[in-house]
């Protein structure tokens, strides 16, 4: 009784280290495989990195697409609207027909404020 049971705590021992060897070297070739490709796609990862940082201000909620297209030059139009959807903005049009962008996630904050310059401005 007493071998079986040594025999299945090394077997469990065995697979436990070799499960945890497996899982390490995977995790560590899974970074590798990402740093590669961010540098390879380094131009696209800076541009939504710039453009979240832009929308992000602490001031501004808002950013029209002429700012940001001066802040990220070298790209179409188009390209810059897709860099931009991907950092995660939306895009809004004012009365006057100008094109302006906002974080999805800074929403809440914009509804915020509009809702206090319009408290401010009944008063």
């Amino acid at each position: 009784m007493q071998a079986s049971f040594w025999s299945a705590l090394a077997a469990l021992l065995g697979v436990l280290i070799g499960g945890g060897i497996s899982y390490l070297l995977n995790r560590q070739q899974f970074g590798n495989q990402l740093r590669i490709l961010q540098e390879q796609h380094k131009e696209e990862f800076m541009a939504e990195t710039t453009a979240r940082h832009f929308l992000g201000h602490k001031s501004f909620t808002d950013r029209s697409f002429e700012t940001l297209r001066k802040a990220l030059g070298g790209f179409t139009d188009d390209e810059l609207r897709k860099i931009l959807v991907r950092a995660g903005a939306v895009r809004v049009y004012r009365e006057d027909g100008s094109e302006w962008w906002r974080l999805l996630s800074r929403m809440d904050e914009y509804i915020e404020r509009k809702q206090l310059d319009q408290i401010a401005r009944e008063i």
